[in-house]
């Protein structure tokens, strides 16, 4: 499209192409996966649990767990957490679940220790609650000292910079005024068909730091699209593939999917 804008004209693009593909694949911090045990016998009301040492967040009924892509393994901190769980899972790999409960009548059970894959599981969603920032910040350091954050490592008194984002490849910036990205919008999620169920957190769009929620089945995943990974002395997180398509449906799409990184 971008080619074809700037040599024969945004209306020969308009008449000419049907989709835009686009897509990124960065660290997305605020990702997780919903997943359901099922019931052990006896049953157990799970109160506190840890996958491959990785705490996991259970924050709804008995057997319903989420894990988030930063937590960090007790064993291992800043080098393993919830992303590679989650990787691991969908690799298809055994990881080891422990679960400790306080016991009632109806869930008696108190201590739980076993290994499961993903076919053992009822349900293993990723939802991801901020994925795809339209775009970011740069990053630099004035101090006097190396520091290590979530953008990576920043030499001291200015010495490198650093900065995320696709750019004009960028779903967001291909379709800033969401004329076709919105609730159930079908996407490339990890590898697998998901959907965006809506906006993301810190979503802002007037200032082009649009953001989006997106939901897809772990089951079907690929392990190529969805990394585990650890940022040197910060912590841990996931990267995330997605992929967009914008369909043009107007001459004003057309001339937006033409957008390019200088812009």
């Amino acid at each position: 499209m971008k080619k074809l804008v700037e040599s024969s004209g945004v209306e020969v693009a308009f008449k000419e192409v049907d989709v835009v593909t686009t897509g990124t694949f960065g660290a997305m911090c605020s990702s997780g996966a919903i997943i359901n045990l099922g019931h052990s016998d006896p049953p157990m009301k799970i109160q506190n649990a840890w996958i491959n040492d990785v705490p996991i967040c259970h924050p709804g009924a008995a057997v319903d767990l989420y894990i988030g892509a930063t937590a960090m393994s007790e064993t291992r901190p800043f080098e393993y957490g919830g992303g590679h769980v989650i990787e691991d899972l969908i690799s298809g790999k055994e990881v080891e679940l422990r679960a400790t409960a306080y016991g009632t009548d109806c869930y008696p059970r108190t201590q739980l220790r076993t290994t499961i894959t993903k076919d053992d599981l009822n349900q293993f969603y990723l939802i991801n609650f901020r994925n795809c920032y339209q775009r970011y910040v740069c990053a630099t350091n004035s101090r006097d000292e190396t520091i290590y954050t979530y953008m990576g490592k920043l030499l001291p008194r200015f010495g490198n910079a650093t900065f995320a984002g696709t750019g004009e490849l960028n779903p967001l910036m291909n379709d800033p005024d969401y004329e076709t990205i919105g609730v159930g919008t079908r996407i490339f999620l990890g590898g697998t068909q998901g959907y965006v169920i809506g906006e993301g957190t810190q979503h802002d769009p007037k200032n082009g730091y649009g953001t989006i929620m997106v939901r897809g089945d772990c089951k079907k995943m690929n392990p190529k699209f969805i990394r585990g990974a650890a940022f040197t002395k910060y912590g841990t997180t996931m990267y995330v593939g997605i992929g967009i398509p914008i369909p043009i449906l107007n001459i004003g799409l057309a001339r937006k999917t033409a957008i390019r990184d200088e812009e």
